[in-house]
């Protein structure tokens, strides 16, 4: 009984071999023949491995049609088969989103994975040329790729985050394939040196932002001078609102600047610095407001740089005061914290700039300042007690050598008596 079993069973796996292949999958003759070739349509066969519909179970037939358990290419690739081939150019978007579309078909795979990619790409920039023939612009495959298709959390992937910019740039970098549609094509070399682009490309920050999080991907647009902002307080939340308040805010919308934009740039921005603000040659302010003591904006522009240097100034010599202390060994962990509170009155200082009003940034640096000035004293006074300390040291010292002498002295008089004696 046991031996008919074992038959049973060997004669079973020889059969589920050769119907299915020794992987378990249905036999993929699509696959096999193109792993056997020597051209270019050898590439799909040796990347599909990589690929996540390939993982997911999916084979060439799914997206190509045809029979792929035939090897007779007129079988395999027939249209009675269904067999699709590849798609143009143009119809690459439908094509993906025959699946991609299907929320009913996309929840057996990824339940979380949104349905709406081709309806944003139909608003897109690229979604609409691509509908009036443009063979150039961007679809699908241009970003995800073809037959190496990975998810974008896979740092592999032309989509993940640290990957997109260059992704982007394929295109939009060249300037001889940009070139009929008049734009720039030095996004990706201004962004690569800004605070944005250090921060993701350098430092590999994932938290900082790459091109879709301000274009976005699928439903790719310039950002119009309107929903600039927006976009910014998506990340930068504070400051936006503090500008949504300002007097700048309407003067920008009545002469149709962008806002964040006309200060700060947009793909090749850098850290913001003090420099920026007040009526030197070198602040952003002086670009519109004339040097006049009359004008408004350049008295509130000068006063709310002379309020950030004096507070930046007065938290430097509070620093220094402490560190002295530290390095003679006294004890000012309590006025260190203090100093962390100046650090942050400073920054919302900072902040506060984007309000452009006085009163704001007068409330902000004033509690700043008036902790600053505790804080020297209280290093000041760590100083004066280790002087004093040290004073106490030097007396004591001294008396107590005195004493030593004295008593040398004392006892050698001592010694010379009882000679005599």
């Amino acid at each position: 009984m046991k031996s008919i079993k074992s038959s049973i069973a060997f004669l079973l796996a020889g059969f589920l071999i050769v119907a299915f292949g020794d992987t378990g999958l249905a036999k993929d003759e699509c696959l096999n023949c193109h792993q056997e070739l020597e051209d270019e349509l050898q590439t799909p066969a040796l990347k599909i491995k990589n690929d996540i519909h390939f993982q997911k179970g999916l084979t060439c037939a799914d997206c190509h049609g045809g029979d792929p358990t035939s090897d007779d290419p007129d079988i395999s690739m027939s249209r009675a088969k269904g067999f699709r081939g590849v798609p143009s150019h143009q119809t690459v978007p439908q094509f993906c989103a025959r699946c991609h579309s299907d929320a009913n078909f996309m929840k057996t795979y990824n339940p979380r994975l949104p349905v709406d990619q081709y309806q944003k790409y139909k608003t897109s920039i690229h979604g609409q040329k691509i509908v009036k023939g443009d063979e150039k612009v961007a679809n699908c495959v241009s970003c995800h790729s073809v037959h190496e298709i990975m998810p974008a959390n896979n740092p592999k992937s032309s989509i993940y985050p640290v990957n997109l910019p260059q992704t982007c740039a394929k295109c939009h970098a060249d300037e001889e394939y940009m070139k009929e549609y008049g734009i720039p094509t030095d996004q990706f070399s201004k962004f690569s040196v800004s605070v944005h682009g250090k921060a993701l490309l350098e430092k590999k920050d994932i938290g900082a932002p790459a091109c879709n999080d301000c274009h976005g991907n699928h439903g790719a647009t310039p950002p119009g001078i309107g929903s600039i902002s927006n976009v910014c307080e998506q990340c930068h939340v504070v400051m936006g609102e503090l500008f949504s308040k300002s007097p700048h805010k309407p003067a920008f919308q009545e002469m149709d600047l962008p806002q964040c934009e006309t200060c700060h740039s947009n793909h090749d921005i850098i850290p913001p610095n003090d420099d920026m603000i007040g009526v030197t040659e070198q602040s952003i302010c002086m670009e519109c407001h004339a040097e006049d003591e009359e004008n408004d904006g350049y008295k509130v522009a000068a006063q709310m740089r002379m309020r950030i240097d004096s507070l930046r100034v007065r938290y430097e010599k509070a620093k220094k005061l402490l560190e002295e202390a530290e390095e003679k060994g006294m004890e000012v962990s309590d006025a260190r914290f203090d100093l962390k509170d100046v650090y942050s009155a400073l920054v919302a200082t900072r902040s506060d700039i984007h309000s452009f009003s006085l009163p704001v940034v007068l409330e902000t640096s004033n509690s700043g300042l008036e902790l600053a000035d505790k804080t020297m004293e209280k290093g000041k006074q760590a100083l004066e007690e280790y002087n004093f300390r040290r004073l106490g040291l030097g007396i004591s010292t001294l008396i107590i050598t005195l004493l030593i002498i004295a008593l040398y002295m004392k006892i050698k008089a001592i010694e010379r008596e009882q000679k005599t004696s």
